[in-house]
Formats: C-alpha cells, sequence, structure tokens
C-alpha cells in the first residue's frame, strides 16, 4: 500500500470542456429492447453522454478546458513550470502529446512535459504526481491535463460498453501553498490485468491484417482488438472490495472520520455500484455528486469533470473532498484535497 502525504500543496484551479455533441441512451433500441433498455439506464445512471466528432481529440478538449482558466484566472503561460497530460487517447503513439500541448499552449521551453497512461484511477495517480513535482525546489506551478475520447475506441455494437463512454478533457492548476496538505493511497493488482484491455496494436500484440476484424467475444459483446473490452462482473467484483476498504484504510492513516469529509466524489463509472459504497460506508448520499447521467463514463476524466460540473456553486467554509478513482490494470487510487480557495470555471463546451 503507497500512502503518500504531500504537505505545502495546493489545487489552484479546475476546468472541464465536453464536446457539444449529446448522445442519448435511450436512442439505442437497436442494441435492447425498450424495456430493456431503460432498466439498464436506470441501473446504470447514464442517460445522456457527449461525443467529439472525427477531428477532435482529447488533447483538444484539453486545450479548451486549459485556455478557460489562463483566461479566467488572468495566468502567466511562463509561470507554468510542469505539464503532465494524462490519458489512453493520446494523438499519437509518438511523440509524447505532452510536447504538443507545450507548444499549442504558448508555454516556456523550460517546462517539463511528460504524458501518463493510466485508466480510471488515473487522475487520482497524476495528481499525486503532479503535487509530487512540487515538492521540487524550483517547481512552483503544474498545470495537469486530463482528457479522454473513449467514443472513438468503442465498438457501437458493444452491449457491454456502447452505452458507458462519453468524451471530456479537463486542466487542474496546481501550485505550492504553506499549510496545505494532500493525502493519496495508490493500489495496484496486475493479477486482473485482462479485465479491462486493448489488446491489439501495441507491442505485445502488434497490428495486423486480423486487428480490425469485428468478431462476438465469449461473453457476447462484439468489438475488434483496436476497441475496449471489458469484463463486467469481474470489475464490479473488484470495485466491491477495494473500494470502501481505500476509503477506510485512507481515513485511518489520515486520523480523519467520515464526518470530517465534506464531499465524496467518486470515479463516475456506475451508479448502482457507487451507490452500494454510500450505503456501505454509511455516508450521507447528498454528500455525493454525480455527473454521469449527462457526461457517462469520461476513463479518468470524471472527477474533475463531476467537480467542474457538479461544485462550482458549492458555497461551504470548510471544504475537504474525497475523491477516488478505480478500474482497469486493475489499479485504484483514493486521495484528500482542500478545495478551500480552489477556482472552479464554468463548464466550456466546443
Amino acid at each position: 500500500m503507497a500512502f503518500v502525504h504531500i504537505p505545502d500543496v495546493h489545487i489552484q484551479g479546475i476546468a472541464a470542456c465536453v464536446p457539444e455533441q449529446t448522445v442519448r441512451n435511450a436512442d439505442f433500441t437497436d442494441l435492447f429492447p425498450q424495456d430493456e433498455l431503460e432498466k439498464i439506464i436506470n441501473a446504470v445512471g447514464i442517460r445522456e453522454r457527449r461525443k467529439a466528432d472525427d477531428t477532435v481529440c482529447a488533447s483538444d478538449l484539453c486545450v479548451a478546458a486549459a485556455e478557460r482558466l489562463f483566461a479566467d484566472m488572468n495566468i502567466d503561460r511562463q509561470s507554468i513550470d510542469a505539464l503532465i497530460f494524462m490519458s489512453q487517447t493520446s494523438d499519437f503513439k509518438i511523440p509524447a502529446t505532452s510536447t504538443i500541448l507545450q507548444h499549442k499552449l504558448g508555454l516556456s521551453q523550460d517546462a517539463l512535459c511528460f504524458d501518463v497512461t493510466l485508466a480510471c484511477s488515473g487522475y487520482v495517480y497524476a495528481l499525486t504526481t503532479a503535487f509530487a513535482y512540487l515538492n521540487l525546489p524550483n517547481i512552483n506551478r503544474v498545470l495537469l491535463l486530463d482528457g479522454e475520447t473513449f467514443t472513438k475506441i468503442v465498438n457501437p455494437k458493444d452491449k457491454t460498453n456502447a452505452l458507458l463512454y462519453g468524451d471530456a478533457g479537463t486542466a487542474t492548476l496546481l501550485q505550492k501553498k504553506p499549510g496545505t496538505d494532500f493525502f493519496a493511497q495508490l493500489n495496484t493488482d496486475g493479477s486482473g490485468w485482462e479485465a479491462v484491455n486493448i489488446k491489439g496494436g501495441g507491442c505485445r500484440y502488434p497490428f495486423d491484417e486480423n486487428s480490425l476484424s469485428e468478431k462476438e467475444r465469449e461473453d457476447g459483446s462484439i468489438g475488434n482488438e483496436t476497441q475496449v473490452y471489458m469484463n463486467g462482473v469481474d470489475v464490479f467484483n473488484f470495485t466491491m472490495k477495494a473500494v470502501p476498504k481505500s476509503i477506510k484504510e485512507i481515513l485511518a492513516k489520515t486520523n480523519f472520520e467520515l464526518e470530517d469529509i465534506d464531499k465524496i466524489v467518486f470515479h463516475q463509472a456506475n451508479k448502482f455500484m457507487t451507490d452500494f459504497f454510500v450505503k456501505k460506508l454509511k455516508y450521507d448520499p447528498t454528500k455525493v455528486p454525480y455527473s454521469l447521467q449527462k457526461f457517462g463514463n469520461t476513463s479518468s476524466a470524471t472527477i474533475p469533470l463531476t467537480i467542474t460540473s457538479e461544485l462550482r456553486e458549492w458555497q461551504s467554509e470548510r471544504k475537504r473532498v474525497l475523491i477516488s478513482g478505480f478500474g482497469a490494470g486493475l489499479s485504484w487510487g483514493t486521495a484528500i484535497v482542500d478545495l478551500v480557495d480552489t477556482y472552479i470555471a464554468e463548464l466550456v463546451e466546443i
């Protein structure tokens, strides 16, 4: 168990961007009978999703979010010492997308830039990484860009995944701030790596003439080797065991009680699942915001997207927030952040 405490760091601002195009899950009557479709929508909680067009990548959505933060907060671009791009839907295999983003955003050539690739736990991991860099003497401000366009890698005929995923890009600006603490607990179980995967196109299974061949998988889902596969039962069982335990453990490590947590922002995967977490923890459900009904599962971007869309108008003298991400890897991360004095931008649509 990797427990991390990073002092004197702060989230200065958060912004998010979603595509204008809305996809309604109620329209997928070609995949499911109407009565079954409504039951699925009610259980999972996803009614609408946003879909990027063919010319828009995750990085484009992140740029729009970052530009909103820069404009609203009057940020000097030259003051950003590091840029981290968190995504599994990058622009290219080579080069890293972060280098392209440095140029697009007009950041200093002295800024260090790199990509991080992780699934639904990615924001917690990348946020921890960004805060860790702020502990270095000459790093005073870090820009974390987290975005995904999973609709580009899901087969529209895949009954397991077609109703789940949406697209979004986010920007989180971090800086040093004395007296503010960040806590995180990061976990991994690679024995379950096959539960969610895209096998084709990497070095283990290189792209070939069969990679685009559409097949029915053992569980009845449809897709080719370059599209997402998920064993829903395995993922569900993993999260039921790992997530509540992780929350209890970080609270014990930090000497906080659940009553000390003002909001819990879960990765927006499945409302039935997260409602179960809340019930098992005996936490007040009114303190758990949801955005998946409007945006679906945007993978690692769901946490900052939910903060932007649901907590922008939140008025409170204390804003101690627990965030929890979990998914492919298998990987999960839980963190406690202080959002007092954090600027939350109005949601951007492009």
